[in-house]
């Protein structure tokens, strides 16, 4: 799997918002860090914690 700037993820990898994102409840600032991300079968999709995010708007740190 592959970050915006196609830096390819691991498990346990850190990643950076790359643009602030709203969605319904939840508020993410750019450069808000993610620790300990996850991958998932799902192409282009990382979890952290309870959040599932899209690859397209992170990069790794």
């Amino acid at each position: 799997m592959k970050d915006c700037n196609g830096n390819i993820l691991n498990n346990g990898d850190t990643v950076i918002a790359i643009k602030d994102l709203k969605w319904k409840w939840v508020n993410i600032k750019r450069g808000d860090k993610f620790k300990n991300i996850r991958l998932t079968d799902e192409d282009g999709v990382i979890e952290s914690g309870k959040l599932v995010l899209k690859t397209e708007f992170f990069k790794k740190a």
